[in-house]
């Protein structure tokens, strides 16, 4: 490749069609697209710049409770005690329930059944075992847990806790009157723009006065814990016996161009675990705590398994700006949707044919037209009948005669001017013999024909084809029974005669002899070719093989034989199928 052929423009093909119905068609498409391509740029804001929020979350809980159950009747619950266990990063944690195992001290006690091994005698305890569902190490006594049971003795706190389900109702229900401010700063670097939930307006009188309710005030940041398990769909006094999950999400959608700026909070709450506890092994959210103390001198304590709802603070978010870059990336980038009009009218046109809109004819011309199949082995073959307008093109690989070959599409036949003109000059031209020598000439060749005359094969038409050896040679002048076109005034004129073909032939090359008779009558039959070529084809494309009908062939061979009696055949090297060295078709 040189620099000249670096330096080239090359354009996609276009094929327009004149068409009312396809037009409208095209512009009905286009305008929904464009319909498309806007709606997408105003909703989803494709003209921003976009950056994610960056945010921390504190949350300070209030609320204080007691008691009504009767290991811990008249016990008062406030912050410290309900809601001091952290339970990690942007979450907090509210007691809802709680079993109490009292004073407790390290000693040696029987094993609960559940949690221990059931024994009968010492031999079935090992000293010094333990497992992962035991509360202490056995000592290798079986002692007595109640007047039916026996159990190893384990050295452990003791008394162990013996009640394995929280209390029906929860012992602080009343836990869904607490509330809780959630403080959320946020931030997108991008845009060096900060903001957070306590918004402007809100002072301390109203932070003093504000709960959050999805209809009256849905920005205050204080919410009550039974609005929040409310808002998730669930039951708070269900949720508070075993405890649960809940998610509050805050989602800020950001819009920070000047005429449309805002850019406040929105909150959506949903449950996080699995509620169905039928369904769950260890349905709900519980752990335990101890608090120590020591009383007349031995250390003992207190043991809580307590029962929850953590709540997890998720933040997400999103900010668009103004961008003349996203802008112009969006505009380029939906210009490809375009393409979708001619993906659909040419599926249209070569698919689905109407009779309203294309007929059978349009759509092979259109396809011949539009696509062009490349065989690097064969070209396409053209050919031309007498009984029909256009030029058909078939395409191999052939399995039969190119007489019965099916045109793979169809051409309208072009004949320039110059042509024109240059075929109607001959026509008119007075001949060069005389009508009955011309008719004898005509007889002499037929009866020299039936000298070498056979049936004529199977795909003739006309009846005055010879068997050719190969099958892109086997066609005839017609796609239906008739007449000849070699039997034609028209053909004897223009592709016989010789002063005619001689006359072409001296326009071509004026310094041609034709005096010598061997090589004349090659130039003779080599220029008859081309004369039936333009004739019948007219102005092809370059590379393009135009075949002449087998008897049209033959009729040229008997006027300007072959010396030696041998012809090339087929030949789609040049535009017509002639050789100069090697005899002739």
């Amino acid at each position: 490749m040189g620099l000249r052929d670096f330096c080239e423009y090359e354009t996609i093909k276009l094929v327009r069609i004149r068409s009312v119905k396809l037009g409208s068609l095209k512009w009905s498409i286009n305008g929904t697209i464009l319909a498309f391509i806007c709606i997408m740029l105003v909703w989803n804001k494709e003209y921003q710049e976009h950056d994610y929020v960056v945010s921390s979350v504190t949350a300070k809980v209030k609320g204080v409770a007691v008691t009504k159950d009767s290991d811990l009747e008249g016990v008062l619950w406030d912050v410290a005690d309900h809601s001091g266990l952290s339970q990690g990063k942007d979450s907090f944690f509210v007691v809802t329930n709680a079993i109490v195992t009292k004073n407790q001290k390290q000693g040696s006690c029987p094993e609960v059944p559940d949690s221990g091994k059931k024994c009968r005698s010492n031999k079935d305890c090992t000293k010094g075992y333990t497992d992962q569902k035991s509360n202490g190490v056995q000592t290798g006594k079986c002692v007595d847990f109640d007047s039916s049971v026996k159990t190893c003795e384990v050295f452990a706190w003791c008394p162990i806790e013996k009640r394995r389900v929280g209390p029906k109702p929860a012992i602080l229900g009343s836990a869904e009157n607490f509330t809780v401010l959630i403080k959320n700063n946020i931030g997108f670097p991008n845009f060096n723009y900060t903001n957070r939930n306590i918004l402007p307006h809100m002072n301390d009188t109203y932070l003093r006065g504000c709960v959050f309710n999805r209809t009256t005030d849905p920005y205050c940041p204080i919410f009550r814990l039974g609005d929040i398990v409310q808002e998730a769909r669930e039951n708070f006094t269900e949720m508070a016996i075993e405890g649960g999950v809940i998610a509050i999400q805050i989602n800020w959608e950001c819009n920070l161009d000047r005429l449309f700026h805002k850019c406040i909070p929105e909150y959506s709450f949903r449950r996080l675990d699995e509620k169905n506890s039928n369904k769950t092994i260890f349905p709900g959210l519980n752990f335990r705590f101890a608090r120590n103390y020591k009383q007349n001198g031995v250390e003992e304590r207190t043991l809580f398994k307590t029962y929850g709802i953590r709540f997890d603070v998720m933040v997400f978010g999103k900010a668009g700006k103004f961008s003349a870059v996203q802008l112009i990336i969006y505009i380029g980038s939906t210009l490809s949707y375009y393409a979708l009009t001619t993906v659909l009218l040419d599926w249209f046109i070569t698919t689905y044919v109407h009779p309203s809109c294309c007929s059978k004819e349009v759509k092979s011309n259109y396809t011949g037209k539009k696509y062009e199949s490349v065989d690097l082995k064969q070209s396409p073959l053209y050919v031309s009948f007498v009984d029909e307008d256009h030029i058909a093109v078939v395409k191999g690989p052939f399995r039969k005669s190119l007489q019965e070959m099916k045109p793979a599409a169809v051409q309208v036949r072009r004949l320039h001017n110059e042509s024109m003109r240059e075929c109607l000059s001959l026509l008119q031209r007075p001949p060069s013999r005389s009508k009955d020598m011309e008719m004898r000439e005509v007889r002499q060749t037929g009866e020299n024909l039936k000298e070498h005359e056979t049936n004529p094969p199977l795909w003739c038409r006309c009846g005055q084809c010879h068997p050719m050896p190969s099958l892109q040679e086997q066609l005839c002048c017609r796609r239906s029974a008739g007449h000849c076109i070699s039997t034609s005034a028209t053909f004897s004129r223009l592709v016989l005669d010789r002063q005619t073909l001689e006359s072409v032939l001296l326009y071509r090359g004026p310094l041609l002899d034709l005096s010598q008779a061997h090589t004349s009558t090659k130039w003779l039959r080599h220029c008859a070719y081309s004369q039936y070529t333009q004739w019948r084809f007219g102005d092809v494309e370059p590379g393009s093989c135009s075949v002449i009908p087998s008897c049209s062939v033959w009729k040229i061979r008997e006027r300007y034989p072959s010396v030696e009696g041998q012809y090339t055949g087929l030949c789609c090297e040049k535009r017509v199928l002639i050789k100069h060295d090697q005899g002739d078709k």
